[in-house]
Formats: C-alpha cells, sequence, structure tokens
C-alpha cells in the first residue's frame, strides 16, 4: 500500500492545476478531484478567518481515521497538499520539495502560464522521482 495517497496543487484563486493518484484504492474522476480541490480551498480560507490566532495561515494537517491530508501554502497563496497514510512522517518536507521543483521547472518554464494546469515533462519527472525517494525512505525505516 503507498504510503502517499494523492497529491493536489491548487492556485491562490482555487482552481486545481496540477493533480496526481500515487495508487490510493477509490481512484477520483476529474470532476471529483475539482471539487476536492474547490473544497479544500474553501475550507482553507474559511480557517483562516475563523481562528482566534491572529495570522493564522489556515489548515496545514487534517487527521482522519483512514488518511491524513498535509497542507503548505506557498507565499503567492498557492497551496500543495498531500493526502497519505495515516501517520506518514516527514511530509511538511515532502511538500516543501515539490514546492521546489514546482518553482524549479514550472514557474521558470517560459511556456507556463500563470494559474494555468500544469504540463510539464521536467516537473513530472523529478516529482515521480522525489516521491519513489519518499517512499524508499519510508520502507527503510
Amino acid at each position: 500500500m503507498a504510503a502517499i495517497y494523492s497529491l493536489f496543487i491548487i492556485n491562490k484563486s482555487g482552481g486545481l492545476i496540477f493533480y496526481k493518484d500515487y495508487g490510493s484504492a477509490g481512484r477520483m474522476d476529474t470532476n471529483d478531484s475539482l471539487r476536492v480541490a474547490s473544497l479544500w480551498h474553501s475550507m482553507h480560507a474559511i480557517s483562516q478567518q475563523l481562528s482566534p490566532t491572529l495570522g493564522c495561515s489556515g489548515i496545514e494537517l487534517l487527521e482522519a481515521d483512514t488518511f491524513d491530508l498535509h497542507c503548505f501554502q506557498s507565499l503567492t497563496g498557492t497551496k500543495f497538499f498531500v493526502v497519505c497514510e495515516p501517520g506518514t512522517p516527514h511530509m511538511e518536507s515532502l511538500l516543501k520539495v515539490i514546492y521546489e521543483l514546482y518553482t524549479d521547472y514550472v514557474l521558470k518554464n517560459p511556456f507556463y502560464e500563470m494559474e494555468m494546469p500544469i504540463r510539464c515533462e521536467l516537473f513530472d519527472s523529478n516529482l515521480s522521482q522525489a516521491i519513489q525517494k519518499d517512499r524508499v525512505a519510508l520502507l527503510g525505516r
């Protein structure tokens, strides 16, 4: 069973710009992945406003019985979130690695239009390597 179920990247407007499934039992179709991304964007925004703490940046971890959802929001408002097995360690550092790949291979791509779906082979291949490296590290523990 995969430690990481899926990865979502949402633009600052709440639009899904990247989705990758890593072998979760219930694969989602395109409409379901769009709904999940939109719902997460809304929940994240509401949590920022309802938080009693000033300067709250929103939900970073959502723990459920069957999965954990880890979220990283960049300074530009782009959200990266991973759905994984409960208790999977080091997801925050993996999200930061994914963000670095995003900045290196997507944002520096002269053909990429901001806020649009990500279609970049270098990003895809390096992302697959990072996820595989993370899985190998988890198995080694």
